[in-house]
């Protein structure tokens, strides 16, 4: 793909982002249902014999779970198989079509794979089978009607996404080079049958990316204007024991301990961030995954040392919760974080993902100024 730049910079934040204490909200619906196994043990009952889609991959581990689905909880009645990593307004129009000519119509979507698959049954779920209703309330032309939308039966097959427990999805635009957020409430899965073995076939760079897109839902919702004690709790835990046990398991891939430390690992930072979303990371993120085809959790990680250092000082909160993670000299544990990353195979450096220093300053200023990095606490200071 092109590379994209920014022709003009815009000026940076003239100072941190200053947020109420003392008031805060969590609320988080979704019924998580977690252990190995759960996703035979569990499917059916949350089914309750309703008429069902599928949503997954073509692809034969993929098909094989959906036998056994079928076995116990009857035949779907529409499989949509045709997504594939970051779905996209060209492919969800033709997966909106096959689901609305389901006859008889789908009662509940059950989507089993990564978050691109939980994604696009979020897109299902929201467009009365035809992809205009859903483009139009992404670009703000036209709002989904509440009590429209098909609900949601997530079963992750990757440990990072956590779109099992939040209310949006990402789609992406490729032919405008676009990212655009589905949200709205009705969208948070009914529940969420997280099995650690769905994902002991996952390979190491899918391990990889999804486990460090964890991470980073993790820190990103401690260094927000949202964050919250409740929100807190969960992106600390999560985060020292994605730090602790990612390199473990990319050295394991087979060893289903790690695989079930890592997913709720995974789920805590999805309840961290379903409340306060995400921040400067994410936004950075869309630019290099559009223009480079960079794998989503890659690039919105590899930022996440210096975005760290940016968010030192800003928040006398959130650098208490950073040292819960790295101690308490939070420069160090941003350089410890830093190695832990490269450590894995992942380059911290912008010029690796074709930056310059103009380039990467202007990709960042356009960043902080976007609806997540308007979530960012800090203050931009690329010399720290």
């Amino acid at each position: 793909m092109t590379r994209r730049t920014a022709s003009i910079c815009i000026k940076e934040r003239e100072a941190p982002v200053v947020r109420e204490t003392g008031m805060w909200s969590f609320s988080n619906p979704v019924r998580i249902e977690f252990g190995a196994g759960a996703s035979s043990a569990k499917a059916v009952d949350h089914i309750r014999g309703r008429r069902w889609a599928l949503v997954t991959y073509d692809m034969p581990g993929f098909k094989e779970k959906a036998a056994q689905l079928a076995v116990v909880a009857g035949e779907p009645v529409v499989i949509i198989d045709n997504i594939v990593a970051n779905p996209d307004f060209a492919d969800l129009v033709s997966s909106c079509e096959t689901f609305g000519k389901a006859k008889p119509a789908p009662e509940v979507i059950v989507a089993l794979g990564g978050g691109s698959i939980i994604d696009a049954a979020k897109v299902l779920a929201a467009s009365g089978g035809s992809f205009e209703t859903v483009r139009k309330h992404v670009t703000g032309e036209q709002p989904i009607k509440d009590g429209s939308f098909t609900p949601i039966i997530a079963i992750p097959s990757t440990a990072g996404t956590g779109s099992e427990v939040t209310s949006w999805a990402t789609v992406w635009n490729a032919a405008s080079g676009r990212k655009y957020s589905l949200a709205h409430r009705s969208l948070y899965p009914e529940v969420a049958i997280v099995d650690p073995q769905v994902a002991l076939s996952a390979p190491r760079a899918l391990t990889l990316a999804t486990g460090l897109d964890a991470l980073s839902h993790a820190l990103e919702s401690i260094w927000n204007v949202s964050a919250n004690p409740i929100s807190a709790n969960f992106a600390v835990e999560a985060a020292k024991e994605v730090i602790e046990t990612l390199p473990l398991l990319l050295e394991d891939l087979s060893n289903l301990e790690l695989r079930s430390r890592q997913a709720r690992a995974a789920t805590m930072a999805g309840l961290a961030f379903s409340n306060t979303k995400t921040a400067l990371a994410h936004n950075i993120s869309y630019d290099i995954t559009l223009a480079r085809g960079t794998p989503h959790g890659i690039a919105c990680s590899f930022c996440l040392p210096a975005v760290m250092r940016w968010s030192i000082g800003a928040d006398a909160q959130c650098d208490a919760n950073l040292r819960r993670i790295f101690g308490p000299d939070l420069r160090a544990g941003a350089d410890r974080l830093r190695m832990m990353i490269e450590s894995l195979g992942v380059s911290t450096s912008p010029a690796d993902y074709g930056l310059n220093d103009a380039e990467w300053r202007c990709l960042v200023e356009r960043a902080m100024q976007g609806e997540r990095g308007k979530n960012f606490i800090g203050r931009l200071n690329l010399a720290a």
